[in-house]
């Protein structure tokens, strides 16, 4: 089934980051578009797919991870402006229907993605 989903992982503390905002905007001529939004679940996941079945069309996306107020609410003190705070990532679909997987993994002071399955 075609879809599109995401988690993040806190390598900081070595679990799954419940709580994440997730926003999801498809990136457009006129510019960037809401298109989906969620929070991660205990599992660092969010509860459904951004995207599912027809509305997984190609073209260019951006997912944004507010990580800096899922660590402040752990309890971390971070410099004020956070290092890593606000994280967008911007990818492409090239595939109408396809699967994509498109994880965060995190710290305050580091973060990474790829493409998962």
């Amino acid at each position: 089934m075609a879809k599109l989903s995401t988690h993040v992982l806190d390598t900081h503390s070595g679990r799954p980051a419940a709580g994440v905002e997730i926003e999801l905007h498809a990136l457009e001529p006129g510019g960037a578009r809401l298109i989906a939004s969620a929070r991660t679940n205990a599992d660092g996941r969010t509860d459904r797919p951004l995207l599912e079945g027809t509305a997984v069309r190609r073209g260019r996306y951006r997912l944004v991870f507010h990580v800096g107020d899922y660590f402040r609410a752990q309890g971390m003190k971070l410099p004020d402006p956070a290092f890593v705070d606000v994280v967008p990532v911007d990818f492409g679909i090239a595939e109408d229907g396809g699967s994509y997987h498109v994880p965060l993994v995190c710290t305050p002071w580091t973060y990474s993605t790829y493409r998962g399955s």
